[in-house]
């Protein structure tokens, strides 16, 4: 996951509303939104590479979703792959910052990663780079591949769109989508400087991101009802940015 808006009780209907572009080379294997055979229980894509996923969630409502925090001057070889912290926090039915504490121990061992876990509780943040757990409040966030809320300008564009939509008297999923579908690059001027060279920042600046290599491999949005229903949708694209599948799924 390289991109994820979330309002978390800012609507009394709607006590949570996410949405997430999934960022990846296009050879990377990886499997669509479903059901995980051997953990029924977990709503999720998986990485068939490493095994683990960018973002899931379960019949019960417990949520988790990772990115990278990207200082190319800091990647270790040979680590344990960050996908597996969201698929743990799934699989477990331990409190989410219970898990996180448990994380906190061992997150040395991992490249810089963001993580944020909900249950029934509250919703949290752990970035090992900073290596600070925060229980979030009601408000509208922003993360990419650096802290949570850090002004980079997609971060900043999709959280005040998220914030605008939810001001509407119903959160609309497909004006999300179209939210997340921005393949708009940032000013040259903002750009961050994150050690990739300037063509790299631009073509990472862009909700949306589009090459032959690399790039959003699906978009997802994620409503929570304050009767627990869930609805996730996904929306899986090819390198030219094709939507070549469509997923949606109603916990209730």
């Amino acid at each position: 996951m390289c991109l994820i808006v979330f309002a978390y009780n800012t609507d009394p209907a709607y006590p949570l509303v996410i949405g997430a572009n999934r960022d990846e080379f296009f050879d990377r294997p990886t499997a669509p939104l479903a059901w995980w055979e051997d953990h029924p229980h977990i709503l999720a894509g998986r990485d068939l590479q490493a095994g683990g996923t960018w973002m899931g969630i379960t019949d019960t409502g417990r949520f988790a979703a990772i990115t990278n925090f990207r200082d190319p001057s800091r990647v270790k070889q040979k680590v344990p792959s960050r996908g597996a912290l969201v698929g743990d926090f799934l699989c477990s039915d331990i409190s989410a910052q219970t898990y996180l504490e448990h994380v906190r121990q061992s997150a040395k061992a991992y490249n810089g990663f963001n993580l944020i876990v909900k249950d029934n509780f509250g919703l949290f943040y752990y970035a090992n780079y900073q290596d600070r757990i925060q229980r979030l409040c009601a408000g509208v966030y922003g993360l990419s591949n650096h802290l949570l809320n850090t002004e980079w300008p997609k971060v900043e564009k999709t959280k005040k769109g998220l914030t605008s939509l939810m001001e509407q008297d119903l959160v609309d999923e497909e004006a999300i989508f179209t939210l997340l579908a921005d393949q708009q690059p940032a000013p040259d001027a903002l750009l961050p400087d994150t050690g990739i060279g300037l063509a790299w920042e631009r073509l990472l600046s862009s909700v949306f991101i589009r090459s032959k290599t690399y790039g959003t491999r699906s978009s997802s949005v994620i409503l929570v009802k304050k009767n627990k229903q869930i609805r996730f949708s996904e929306r899986t694209f090819d390198a030219s940015g094709y939507c070549s599948r469509v997923s949606e799924t109603v916990i209730t």
